[in-house]
């Protein structure tokens, strides 16, 4: 069994900066992968990064360049560094944990793109 607590959203203006962070607890050892995902008003769930064990990183084509997943296995924790955000950033941001068991998600947490 895993727990996810995400962090960081809020409002920023358009070319703004924030930082998610996500802590993982229990089994954190059976994780594979872990991931970002976002849902805006309307609009399907959206993979926007996703990084494994030994820190590969897959971005979704709107967001290469802009946003930067990272993670700290001692501390149990992904990060998404998201620049140059745009109001189509605007999402609830939600982290994911893969183990054999099944998957994993996190409350999310509300990121606003506006001015």
């Amino acid at each position: 069994q895993v727990q996810l607590m995400e962090d960081g959203g809020g409002l920023v203006q358009p070319g703004g900066t924030l930082r998610l962070s996500c802590v993982a607890s229990g089994s954190v050892f059976d994780i594979y992968n872990m991931a970002w995902y976002r849902q805006a008003p309307g609009k399907q769930r959206e993979l926007v990064a996703i990084i494994s064990r030994v820190s590969t990183t897959n971005y979704a084509d709107s967001v290469k360049g802009r946003f930067t997943i990272s993670r700290d296995n001692a501390k149990n924790t992904i990060y998404l560094e998201m620049n140059s955000l745009k109001p189509e950033d605007t999402a609830v941001y939600s982290c994911w944990a893969g183990t054999m068991r099944g998957g994993y998600w996190g409350q999310g947490t509300q990121v606003t793109v506006s001015s």
